[in-house]
C-alpha cells in the first residue's frame, strides 16, 4: 500500500498543475533477496506500483533497482511522474482572494496516514510509539484516483474561470496543501473541521487537519462558482464540500463548528 499510494501522491503531483500524466518512472532500493522479508517487500513494492498506475492507465516506463546490505528491511522507493500540458493551461496552487470558498474533492478523511510524514521521518524508536504510527501507511483507491484525475482535467482546461487555484493533498494532509496555497498567495485561511467529510467517527480536529487520506484534492473556488464547479464533480461521481474560505490577514484559523481550535500565523 505504501508504494502504490506513493504512485497516487506523485500523479496528484502532476495533474495538479493541468497536466496529463503520461509516464511512471521509479528508482529503487532493497536489500540482499537472499533473506526472506527482503524477498517480501521487494515483491510487494514492485506489485504496488504496477497496479495502481495500471488501474490509472498510466505505464511504468523505466526504471532501476539496487540490492544493498544497508537497504535490508528497510528500502528506498523513488517513484516519479511526467505529464504534459501546453504552457498556457498551467494551472496554479495559489490561493488568492479573499472570500473565495476551499472546496475538498474525493475521498472521505480516516485515520489513515496519521504521522506517515513524520513517522518516516522520525528517529525515535518506532516500537514506543506504536499507539501514535500504527495508522501511518495510506490505504488507496486508484479507480477513485483515476475519476478525481479526469474531473480535475475537465476543471482546469475548460472551466479554469471558475477556479483560483489546484493543490493536492499529499504528507500532512489538509494542513500541508491548505497552508502551503496560502502561503504561495500571501493570504490567510479559515476551515471548519466539522465540515470534512470523513470515514470514521471520533476524529479530533487535529487528526482530520494531519491524516494523509489519499485521493483527495483541495479547490480554490473563484467566488461564485460554486455550484458550477459542485456540479462538474457531481458529473464525476466525486463528493465535494466547502470546508472554509480564503482570508486576507495572513493567519490560518482552525474551527470545529462555532469552536475555534487552533490559531497561527501563516508566514
Amino acid at each position: 500500500q505504501g508504494a502504490a499510494t506513493g504512485i497516487g501522491g506523485i500523479v496528484r503531483d502532476i495533474f495538479a498543475m493541468g497536466a496529463r500524466p503520461i509516464a511512471l518512472l521509479d528508482s529503487l532500493r532493497f536489500g540482499p533477496l537472499s533473506e526472506q522479508r527482503n524477498r517480501y517487500l521487494f515483491e510487494g513494492v514492485v506489485g504496488g506500483i504496477a497496479g495502481y498506475g495500471n488501474c490509472l492507465g498510466i505505464p511504468t516506463v523505466g526504471g532501476e533497482v539496487y540490492f544493498e546490505e544497508a537497504y535490508s528491511q528497510n528500502p528506498l522507493i523513488n517513484v516519479m511522474c511526467v505529464g504534459v500540458v501546453p504552457k498556457e493551461r498551467l494551472a496554479s496552487a495559489r490561493a488568492t482572494g479573499a472570500g473565495n470558498p476551499l472546496m475538498l474533492v474525493g475521498a472521505d478523511t480516516g485515520r489513515d496516514g496519521l504521522h506517515g510524514a513524520s513517522g518516516l521521518a522520525s528517529r525515535t524508536d518506532p516500537h514506543a510509539r506504536y499507539d501514535e504510527l500504527r495508522p501511518a501507511v495510506q490505504i488507496g483507491d486508484p479507480f477513485l484516483e483515476k475519476l478525481l484525475m479526469e474531473a480535475c482535467l475537465d476543471l482546469a482546461h475548460n472551466h479554469s474561470e471558475w477556479i483560483v487555484g489546484i493543490q493536492d493533498l499529499g504528507a500532512a494532509g489538509l494542513t500541508a496543501s491548505s497552508l502551503e496555497s496560502v502561503a504561495r498567495g500571501g493570504t490567510g485561511l479559515e476551515i471548519d473541521v466539522a465540515k470534512v467529510p470523513r470515514r470514521e467517527e471520533g476524529m479530533t480536529p487535529y487528526e482530520v487537519m494531519i491524516a494523509e487520506s489519499q485521493e483527495r484534492m483541495l479547490i480554490i473556488v473563484r467566488k461564485g462558482h460554486e455550484e458550477d464547479v459542485k456540479a462538474l464533480f457531481d458529473r464525476w461521481e466525486l463528493r465535494s464540500t466547502i470546508i472554509g474560505a480564503v482570508t486576507d490577514d495572513g493567519l490560518a484559523r482552525i474551527r470545529e463548528g462555532e469552536r475555534e481550535v487552533a490559531c497561527l500565523p501563516v508566514g
